[in-house]
Protein backbone atom coordinates (compact mmCIF):
# COMPACT_ATOMS: atom_id res chain seq x y z
CA UNK A 1 0.00 0.00 0.00
CA UNK A 2 1.41 3.35 -0.87
CA UNK A 3 0.54 6.55 0.76
CA UNK A 4 1.69 10.25 -0.98
CA UNK A 5 2.13 13.12 0.18
CA UNK A 6 0.47 16.41 -1.39
CA UNK A 7 1.45 17.46 -5.28
CA UNK A 8 5.04 18.54 -6.26
CA UNK A 9 6.21 21.34 -4.07
CA UNK A 10 5.72 25.30 -5.29
CA UNK A 11 8.79 27.15 -6.60
CA UNK A 12 10.82 28.77 -3.99
CA UNK A 13 11.53 32.14 -4.11
CA UNK A 14 14.68 32.86 -6.02
CA UNK A 15 17.00 34.10 -3.20
CA UNK A 16 15.97 30.28 -1.66
CA UNK A 17 16.59 28.04 -4.95
CA UNK A 18 20.16 29.72 -5.49
CA UNK A 19 21.07 28.56 -2.15
CA UNK A 20 19.66 24.78 -2.72
CA UNK A 21 20.39 24.16 -6.45
CA UNK A 22 24.34 26.18 -5.61
CA UNK A 23 24.56 23.60 -2.69
CA UNK A 24 23.40 20.91 -3.95
CA UNK A 25 25.31 21.80 -7.64
CA UNK A 26 28.66 22.37 -5.21
CA UNK A 27 28.34 19.18 -3.58
CA UNK A 28 28.23 17.35 -6.56
CA UNK A 29 31.30 19.11 -8.31
CA UNK A 30 33.13 18.01 -5.60
CA UNK A 31 32.11 14.65 -5.50
CA UNK A 32 32.68 14.36 -9.27
CA UNK A 33 35.98 15.84 -8.76
CA UNK A 34 36.39 12.76 -6.75
CA UNK A 35 35.78 10.88 -9.23
CA UNK A 36 39.17 11.16 -11.41
CA UNK A 37 40.99 13.05 -8.82
CA UNK A 38 43.44 9.81 -8.24
CA UNK A 39 44.29 9.47 -11.95
CA UNK A 40 47.36 11.44 -11.46
CA UNK A 41 48.39 10.21 -8.10
CA UNK A 42 48.06 6.55 -8.27
CA UNK A 43 51.42 6.13 -9.21
CA UNK A 44 52.44 7.77 -5.70
CA UNK A 45 49.47 5.96 -4.01
CA UNK A 46 51.21 2.37 -5.68
CA UNK A 47 54.78 3.13 -4.59
CA UNK A 48 54.14 4.21 -0.79
CA UNK A 49 51.16 1.39 -0.24
CA UNK A 50 53.47 -1.06 -2.31
CA UNK A 51 50.34 -2.15 -4.82
CA UNK A 52 50.87 -3.02 -8.45
CA UNK A 53 48.67 -1.43 -11.53
CA UNK A 54 46.32 -3.77 -11.21
CA UNK A 55 45.32 -3.75 -7.70
CA UNK A 56 45.63 -0.31 -7.84
CA UNK A 57 43.17 0.20 -10.72
CA UNK A 58 40.75 -1.25 -8.25
CA UNK A 59 40.21 2.06 -6.21
CA UNK A 60 38.60 3.50 -9.85
CA UNK A 61 36.86 0.53 -10.88
CA UNK A 62 35.26 -0.18 -6.85
CA UNK A 63 34.14 3.56 -7.27
CA UNK A 64 32.72 2.53 -10.76
CA UNK A 65 30.68 -0.70 -9.20
CA UNK A 66 29.75 1.00 -6.14
CA UNK A 67 28.03 4.13 -8.49
CA UNK A 68 26.82 1.44 -11.05
CA UNK A 69 24.97 -0.57 -8.40
CA UNK A 70 23.64 2.09 -6.63
CA UNK A 71 22.49 5.14 -9.12
CA UNK A 72 19.17 2.79 -10.45
CA UNK A 73 18.45 2.89 -6.53
CA UNK A 74 18.18 6.43 -6.43
CA UNK A 75 15.13 6.79 -8.25
CA UNK A 76 12.60 4.64 -5.44
CA UNK A 77 15.17 6.64 -2.85
CA UNK A 78 14.30 10.07 -4.44
CA UNK A 79 10.76 9.17 -3.82
CA UNK A 80 10.74 7.67 -0.67
CA UNK A 81 12.98 10.08 1.50
CA UNK A 82 13.10 13.95 1.51
CA UNK A 83 15.98 16.00 -0.67
CA UNK A 84 17.25 17.58 2.69
CA UNK A 85 17.40 13.76 4.24
CA UNK A 86 19.17 12.46 1.48
CA UNK A 87 21.39 15.25 0.93
CA UNK A 88 22.58 14.70 4.20
CA UNK A 89 23.69 11.16 4.07
CA UNK A 90 25.37 11.55 0.78
CA UNK A 91 27.68 14.22 2.45
CA UNK A 92 27.98 12.07 5.88
CA UNK A 93 29.00 8.86 4.00
CA UNK A 94 31.21 11.26 1.45
CA UNK A 95 32.57 13.05 4.58
CA UNK A 96 33.58 10.14 6.37
CA UNK A 97 35.14 8.01 3.55
CA UNK A 98 37.25 11.05 2.76
CA UNK A 99 38.36 11.29 6.56
CA UNK A 100 39.39 7.00 5.92
CA UNK A 101 41.08 7.87 2.73
CA UNK A 102 43.16 10.66 4.13
CA UNK A 103 43.99 7.98 7.33
CA UNK A 104 44.46 5.19 5.35
CA UNK A 105 47.17 2.99 6.59
CA UNK A 106 46.97 0.74 3.35
CA UNK A 107 45.20 -0.23 0.66
CA UNK A 108 42.38 -2.18 1.49
CA UNK A 109 41.37 0.84 3.65
CA UNK A 110 41.91 3.08 1.39
CA UNK A 111 39.18 1.09 -1.29
CA UNK A 112 36.80 0.87 1.39
CA UNK A 113 37.23 4.52 2.11
CA UNK A 114 36.50 4.82 -2.02
CA UNK A 115 33.49 2.90 -1.69
CA UNK A 116 31.76 4.76 1.06
CA UNK A 117 32.55 8.08 -0.92
CA UNK A 118 30.84 6.45 -3.91
CA UNK A 119 28.14 6.20 -2.12
CA UNK A 120 27.45 9.89 -1.74
CA UNK A 121 28.29 10.50 -5.19
CA UNK A 122 25.64 8.23 -6.23
CA UNK A 123 22.93 9.76 -4.64
CA UNK A 124 24.40 13.26 -5.00
CA UNK A 125 23.81 13.64 -8.72
CA UNK A 126 20.34 12.44 -9.45
CA UNK A 127 19.56 14.10 -6.57
CA UNK A 128 20.48 17.63 -8.15
CA UNK A 129 18.96 16.95 -11.61
CA UNK A 130 15.58 15.93 -9.97
CA UNK A 131 15.69 19.12 -7.81
CA UNK A 132 15.98 21.31 -10.65
CA UNK A 133 13.28 20.05 -12.56
CA UNK A 134 10.84 20.12 -9.50
CA UNK A 135 12.15 23.42 -8.48
CA UNK A 136 13.07 25.58 -11.63
CA UNK A 137 10.38 27.48 -14.33
CA UNK A 138 10.62 25.28 -17.10
CA UNK A 139 11.59 28.81 -18.85
CA UNK A 140 14.67 28.95 -16.98
CA UNK A 141 16.14 24.78 -17.17
CA UNK A 142 18.31 25.18 -20.04
CA UNK A 143 20.22 27.98 -18.16
CA UNK A 144 20.03 26.04 -14.68
CA UNK A 145 21.30 22.79 -15.96
CA UNK A 146 23.55 24.64 -18.16
CA UNK A 147 25.38 25.62 -14.95
CA UNK A 148 24.88 22.00 -13.71
CA UNK A 149 26.08 20.19 -16.78
CA UNK A 150 29.54 22.13 -15.44
CA UNK A 151 29.30 19.29 -12.55
CA UNK A 152 29.67 16.58 -14.11
CA UNK A 153 31.95 17.31 -17.39
CA UNK A 154 34.48 20.32 -15.81
CA UNK A 155 34.74 18.11 -13.10
CA UNK A 156 36.27 15.16 -14.63
CA UNK A 157 38.56 17.47 -16.88
CA UNK A 158 39.80 19.31 -13.97
CA UNK A 159 40.25 16.58 -11.61
CA UNK A 160 43.57 15.46 -13.28
CA UNK A 161 44.95 19.49 -12.88
CA UNK A 162 44.10 19.30 -8.73
CA UNK A 163 45.90 16.34 -8.04
CA UNK A 164 48.90 16.62 -10.28
CA UNK A 165 49.45 19.89 -8.11
CA UNK A 166 48.87 18.55 -5.09
CA UNK A 167 51.00 15.11 -5.58
CA UNK A 168 53.81 17.38 -6.78
CA UNK A 169 53.67 19.95 -3.79
CA UNK A 170 52.22 17.34 -0.82
CA UNK A 171 51.71 14.10 -0.94
CA UNK A 172 48.24 11.98 -2.29
CA UNK A 173 47.03 12.10 1.28
CA UNK A 174 46.91 15.77 0.96
CA UNK A 175 44.13 15.20 -1.81
CA UNK A 176 41.36 14.37 1.02
CA UNK A 177 42.08 16.77 3.36
CA UNK A 178 42.00 19.83 1.24
CA UNK A 179 38.28 18.04 0.18
CA UNK A 180 37.18 17.15 4.23
CA UNK A 181 37.10 21.09 5.11
CA UNK A 182 34.92 21.43 1.81
CA UNK A 183 32.37 18.97 2.41
CA UNK A 184 31.57 20.11 5.45
CA UNK A 185 31.14 23.74 4.54
CA UNK A 186 29.09 22.43 1.64
CA UNK A 187 26.80 20.04 4.30
CA UNK A 188 26.37 23.14 6.95
CA UNK A 189 25.34 25.18 3.72
CA UNK A 190 22.83 22.26 1.99
CA UNK A 191 21.10 21.92 6.07
CA UNK A 192 20.72 25.86 6.40
CA UNK A 193 19.29 26.16 2.72
CA UNK A 194 17.52 22.78 1.46
CA UNK A 195 14.26 23.51 3.26
CA UNK A 196 11.46 21.88 0.40
CA UNK A 197 7.96 20.47 1.85
CA UNK A 198 9.18 17.04 -0.49
CA UNK A 199 6.22 15.33 -1.76
CA UNK A 200 7.13 11.33 -0.62
CA UNK A 201 5.61 8.07 -1.34
CA UNK A 202 6.13 5.06 0.89
CA UNK A 203 6.73 2.00 -0.75
CA UNK A 204 8.23 -0.91 0.48
CA UNK A 205 11.14 -1.33 -1.94
CA UNK A 206 11.58 -4.75 -3.91
CA UNK A 207 14.62 -6.77 -2.77
CA UNK A 208 14.19 -8.87 -5.87
CA UNK A 209 14.68 -5.55 -8.10
CA UNK A 210 17.76 -4.45 -6.09
CA UNK A 211 19.33 -7.60 -6.44
CA UNK A 212 18.95 -7.44 -10.00
CA UNK A 213 19.74 -4.32 -10.74
CA UNK A 214 22.94 -5.39 -8.48
CA UNK A 215 24.06 -8.05 -11.10
CA UNK A 216 23.19 -6.56 -13.67
CA UNK A 217 24.60 -3.06 -13.81
CA UNK A 218 27.88 -4.39 -11.06
CA UNK A 219 28.69 -7.24 -13.49
CA UNK A 220 28.25 -5.38 -16.80
CA UNK A 221 30.63 -2.60 -15.84
CA UNK A 222 33.44 -4.81 -14.06
CA UNK A 223 32.87 -6.75 -17.47
CA UNK A 224 33.77 -3.53 -19.60
CA UNK A 225 35.91 -2.80 -17.06
CA UNK A 226 38.10 -6.05 -17.21
CA UNK A 227 37.77 -6.04 -21.38
CA UNK A 228 41.76 -4.83 -21.26
CA UNK A 229 43.05 -7.58 -19.45
CA UNK A 230 40.24 -10.29 -20.43
CA UNK A 231 42.85 -12.23 -21.97
CA UNK A 232 44.49 -13.09 -18.32
CA UNK A 233 40.88 -14.37 -17.27
CA UNK A 234 38.40 -14.81 -20.09
CA UNK A 235 36.05 -16.92 -18.20
CA UNK A 236 35.58 -14.54 -15.47
CA UNK A 237 34.70 -11.72 -18.01
CA UNK A 238 32.70 -13.82 -20.27
CA UNK A 239 31.07 -14.99 -17.01
CA UNK A 240 30.06 -10.92 -16.03
CA UNK A 241 28.80 -10.22 -19.32
CA UNK A 242 26.68 -13.26 -19.56
CA UNK A 243 25.45 -12.91 -16.09
CA UNK A 244 25.10 -8.93 -16.15
CA UNK A 245 22.98 -9.15 -19.05
CA UNK A 246 20.77 -11.95 -18.46
CA UNK A 247 20.14 -10.14 -14.81
CA UNK A 248 19.09 -6.76 -16.89
CA UNK A 249 16.86 -8.50 -19.07
CA UNK A 250 15.10 -9.94 -15.92
CA UNK A 251 15.36 -6.78 -14.58
CA UNK A 252 13.67 -4.61 -17.15
CA UNK A 253 10.77 -7.60 -17.45
CA UNK A 254 10.24 -7.25 -13.59
CA UNK A 255 10.18 -3.12 -13.41
CA UNK A 256 7.83 -3.37 -16.34
CA UNK A 257 5.22 -5.70 -14.44
CA UNK A 258 6.08 -4.20 -11.03
CA UNK A 259 5.29 -0.86 -13.24
CA UNK A 260 1.98 -1.68 -13.57
CA UNK A 261 1.04 -2.06 -10.09
CA UNK A 262 3.09 0.98 -8.44
CA UNK A 263 5.46 -0.80 -6.71
CA UNK A 264 9.01 -0.63 -9.47
CA UNK A 265 11.97 -0.13 -8.28
CA UNK A 266 12.86 2.05 -11.41
CA UNK A 267 10.48 3.07 -13.74
CA UNK A 268 11.28 2.60 -17.33
CA UNK A 269 8.15 4.52 -19.08
CA UNK A 270 10.76 7.60 -19.87
CA UNK A 271 12.30 5.25 -22.55
CA UNK A 272 8.67 5.81 -24.55
CA UNK A 273 10.01 9.51 -25.58
CA UNK A 274 11.89 9.01 -28.72
CA UNK A 275 13.95 12.38 -27.68
CA UNK A 276 14.44 10.73 -24.24
CA UNK A 277 15.98 7.95 -25.38
CA UNK A 278 18.28 9.60 -28.15
CA UNK A 279 19.61 11.56 -25.67
CA UNK A 280 20.13 8.43 -23.27
CA UNK A 281 22.58 7.44 -26.24
CA UNK A 282 24.50 10.78 -27.45
CA UNK A 283 24.99 11.18 -23.66
CA UNK A 284 26.87 7.80 -23.29
CA UNK A 285 28.69 8.60 -26.40
CA UNK A 286 29.90 12.22 -24.97
CA UNK A 287 31.02 10.76 -21.68
CA UNK A 288 32.35 7.66 -23.11
CA UNK A 289 34.89 10.18 -25.43
CA UNK A 290 35.39 12.67 -22.41
CA UNK A 291 36.62 10.03 -20.36
CA UNK A 292 38.45 8.21 -22.85
CA UNK A 293 40.15 10.93 -24.18
CA UNK A 294 41.21 12.17 -20.54
CA UNK A 295 42.67 8.70 -19.93
CA UNK A 296 44.22 8.48 -23.47
CA UNK A 297 46.26 12.16 -23.44
CA UNK A 298 48.06 11.60 -20.08
CA UNK A 299 49.38 8.34 -21.39
CA UNK A 300 50.48 9.64 -24.74
CA UNK A 301 52.22 12.84 -23.33
CA UNK A 302 54.17 11.86 -20.13
CA UNK A 303 55.42 8.52 -21.51
CA UNK A 304 55.69 9.32 -25.42
CA UNK A 305 56.68 13.29 -25.05
CA UNK A 306 57.89 13.28 -21.71
CA UNK A 307 55.70 16.20 -20.64
CA UNK A 308 55.14 16.38 -16.46
CA UNK A 309 52.14 15.73 -14.97
CA UNK A 310 52.12 19.43 -13.93
CA UNK A 311 52.38 20.29 -17.50
CA UNK A 312 49.77 17.86 -18.52
CA UNK A 313 47.33 19.17 -15.86
CA UNK A 314 48.05 22.75 -17.32
CA UNK A 315 47.11 21.97 -20.32
CA UNK A 316 44.18 19.96 -19.75
CA UNK A 317 42.47 23.30 -17.67
CA UNK A 318 41.62 26.10 -20.62
CA UNK A 319 39.35 23.28 -21.67
CA UNK A 320 37.74 23.04 -18.09
CA UNK A 321 37.19 27.07 -18.24
CA UNK A 322 35.82 26.92 -21.84
CA UNK A 323 33.09 24.49 -20.90
CA UNK A 324 32.51 26.60 -17.10
CA UNK A 325 32.15 29.71 -19.74
CA UNK A 326 30.53 28.13 -22.28
CA UNK A 327 27.40 25.88 -20.87
CA UNK A 328 25.50 28.88 -18.97
CA UNK A 329 25.44 30.69 -22.09
CA UNK A 330 23.76 28.03 -24.67
CA UNK A 331 21.73 26.84 -21.61
CA UNK A 332 20.29 30.56 -22.37
CA UNK A 333 20.36 29.06 -26.31
CA UNK A 334 18.35 26.15 -25.04
CA UNK A 335 15.51 28.22 -22.83
CA UNK A 336 14.80 30.51 -26.32
CA UNK A 337 15.37 28.67 -29.12
CA UNK A 338 15.23 24.73 -27.84
CA UNK A 339 17.76 21.97 -28.41
CA UNK A 340 18.51 21.97 -31.71
CA UNK A 341 20.48 24.95 -31.87
CA UNK A 342 23.09 23.74 -29.08
CA UNK A 343 22.99 20.24 -29.85
CA UNK A 344 24.03 19.80 -33.33
CA UNK A 345 26.99 22.48 -33.23
CA UNK A 346 27.70 20.55 -30.12
CA UNK A 347 28.15 17.56 -32.10
CA UNK A 348 30.06 18.98 -34.73
CA UNK A 349 32.56 20.18 -32.25
CA UNK A 350 32.93 17.36 -30.24
CA UNK A 351 33.83 15.53 -33.81
CA UNK A 352 35.96 17.79 -34.76
CA UNK A 353 37.89 17.33 -31.64
CA UNK A 354 38.05 13.50 -31.71
CA UNK A 355 39.74 14.24 -35.83
CA UNK A 356 41.79 16.74 -34.55
CA UNK A 357 43.88 14.98 -32.54
CA UNK A 358 44.49 12.63 -35.48
CA UNK A 359 46.76 15.10 -36.50
CA UNK A 360 49.50 15.35 -33.35
CA UNK A 361 52.72 13.39 -32.87
CA UNK A 362 55.54 13.51 -30.13
CA UNK A 363 57.06 16.88 -31.77
CA UNK A 364 53.53 18.22 -31.77
CA UNK A 365 53.66 21.48 -29.02
CA UNK A 366 51.45 21.29 -25.60
CA UNK A 367 49.81 24.32 -26.67
CA UNK A 368 48.46 22.46 -29.62
CA UNK A 369 46.83 19.66 -27.90
CA UNK A 370 45.48 22.76 -25.83
CA UNK A 371 43.63 24.12 -28.31
CA UNK A 372 42.20 20.77 -29.68
CA UNK A 373 41.13 20.23 -26.12
CA UNK A 374 39.41 23.50 -25.86
CA UNK A 375 37.30 22.79 -29.07
CA UNK A 376 36.60 19.13 -27.52
CA UNK A 377 35.73 20.53 -24.10
CA UNK A 378 33.11 23.13 -25.49
CA UNK A 379 31.49 21.01 -27.91
CA UNK A 380 31.16 18.82 -24.91
CA UNK A 381 29.33 21.75 -22.51
CA UNK A 382 27.14 22.42 -25.34
CA UNK A 383 25.82 18.48 -25.78
CA UNK A 384 26.10 17.78 -21.60
CA UNK A 385 23.72 21.30 -21.62
CA UNK A 386 21.82 20.27 -24.04
CA UNK A 387 20.88 16.72 -23.47
CA UNK A 388 20.33 17.61 -19.60
CA UNK A 389 17.85 19.75 -20.47
CA UNK A 390 16.07 18.15 -23.56
CA UNK A 391 15.86 14.76 -21.96
CA UNK A 392 14.49 15.09 -18.40
CA UNK A 393 12.13 17.85 -19.91
CA UNK A 394 10.18 15.02 -21.63
CA UNK A 395 9.95 12.98 -18.40
CA UNK A 396 6.96 13.51 -16.43
CA UNK A 397 7.01 15.18 -12.92
CA UNK A 398 6.10 11.93 -11.01
CA UNK A 399 8.58 10.18 -12.89
CA UNK A 400 11.86 12.87 -12.06
CA UNK A 401 13.63 11.08 -9.86
CA UNK A 402 13.66 7.72 -12.24
CA UNK A 403 14.62 9.92 -15.15
CA UNK A 404 17.29 11.21 -13.31
CA UNK A 405 18.40 7.68 -12.41
CA UNK A 406 18.43 6.28 -16.14
CA UNK A 407 20.14 9.16 -17.37
CA UNK A 408 23.12 8.92 -14.62
CA UNK A 409 23.60 5.43 -15.03
CA UNK A 410 23.90 6.22 -18.55
CA UNK A 411 26.81 8.63 -18.12
CA UNK A 412 28.81 5.79 -16.17
CA UNK A 413 28.12 3.32 -18.28
CA UNK A 414 29.78 5.52 -21.14
CA UNK A 415 32.24 6.59 -19.33
CA UNK A 416 33.07 2.86 -18.51
CA UNK A 417 32.71 1.87 -22.05
CA UNK A 418 34.38 4.57 -23.22
CA UNK A 419 37.56 4.68 -20.98
CA UNK A 420 37.70 0.87 -22.09
CA UNK A 421 37.34 1.29 -25.30
CA UNK A 422 40.28 3.92 -25.92
CA UNK A 423 42.83 2.10 -23.65
CA UNK A 424 42.20 -1.02 -25.26
CA UNK A 425 42.39 -0.29 -28.79
CA UNK A 426 45.41 2.19 -27.63
CA UNK A 427 47.46 -0.66 -25.93
CA UNK A 428 46.79 -3.28 -28.29
CA UNK A 429 47.71 -1.56 -31.22
CA UNK A 430 51.00 0.06 -29.40
CA UNK A 431 51.99 -3.27 -28.77
CA UNK A 432 51.55 -4.58 -32.15
CA UNK A 433 53.66 -1.72 -33.31
CA UNK A 434 56.54 -2.32 -30.82
CA UNK A 435 56.50 -5.78 -31.79
CA UNK A 436 57.16 -4.54 -35.64
CA UNK A 437 60.19 -2.67 -34.62
CA UNK A 438 58.55 0.71 -34.28
CA UNK A 439 60.21 3.28 -31.76
CA UNK A 440 58.23 3.54 -28.17
CA UNK A 441 57.22 7.03 -28.65
CA UNK A 442 56.15 6.15 -32.54
CA UNK A 443 54.33 3.42 -31.24
CA UNK A 444 52.20 5.05 -28.11
CA UNK A 445 50.92 7.88 -30.47
CA UNK A 446 50.21 5.16 -33.46
CA UNK A 447 47.95 3.27 -30.85
CA UNK A 448 46.50 6.43 -29.49
CA UNK A 449 45.52 7.45 -33.49
CA UNK A 450 43.72 4.39 -33.81
CA UNK A 451 41.53 4.62 -30.58
CA UNK A 452 40.69 8.63 -31.31
CA UNK A 453 39.94 6.95 -34.87
CA UNK A 454 37.01 5.06 -33.37
CA UNK A 455 35.91 8.04 -30.85
CA UNK A 456 36.32 10.17 -34.00
CA UNK A 457 33.52 7.76 -35.93
CA UNK A 458 31.45 7.60 -33.15
CA UNK A 459 31.12 11.20 -32.53
CA UNK A 460 30.73 11.73 -36.18
CA UNK A 461 27.64 9.21 -35.69
CA UNK A 462 26.05 11.83 -32.93
CA UNK A 463 26.01 14.47 -35.84
CA UNK A 464 23.80 12.57 -37.22
CA UNK A 465 21.47 11.80 -34.04
CA UNK A 466 21.55 15.55 -32.53
CA UNK A 467 18.87 17.11 -35.00
CA UNK A 468 16.85 14.31 -34.13
CA UNK A 469 16.23 15.38 -30.68
CA UNK A 470 13.14 17.97 -30.06
CA UNK A 471 11.07 19.19 -27.30
CA UNK A 472 7.49 20.11 -27.30
CA UNK A 473 6.95 22.62 -25.41
CA UNK A 474 4.34 21.99 -22.37
CA UNK A 475 3.68 24.35 -19.71
CA UNK A 476 4.54 23.49 -16.31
Amino acid sequence: MSTTHAAPPAPPATTKLTGIIGSLALAAFLMILNETVLSVALPAIMEDLQVSAAAGQWLTTGFLLTMSVLIPLTGYLIQRFRTRTLFAFALLSFIIGTLIAFLAPSFAVLLIARIIQAVGTAIIMPLLMTTTLQLVPRERRGTVMGLNSIVISVGPAVGPTVSGAIVNTFSWNAIFLIMLPLATVILVAGLIFIRVPDATRRTPVDVASVILSALAFGLLVYGISSLEHAVDNLTMTIASFLIGLVALGLFIRRQLRLTREGRELLNLSPFTNRSFTLSVLLIMIGMGTLLGTLVMLPIILESGAGHSTLAIGLMLLPGGLAQAISAPIFGRVFDRHGPRPVLIPGAILLAAGQWLYLTVNAETPLWTFGAIHVVFSIGMALLMTGLMSSALSTVPPQHYGHGSAIFTTAQQLGGAIGTTMFVTIFSMLSARQLTAGEQATVALFDGAHYAFIVGAIITTAAIAIAPLITLKRQSR
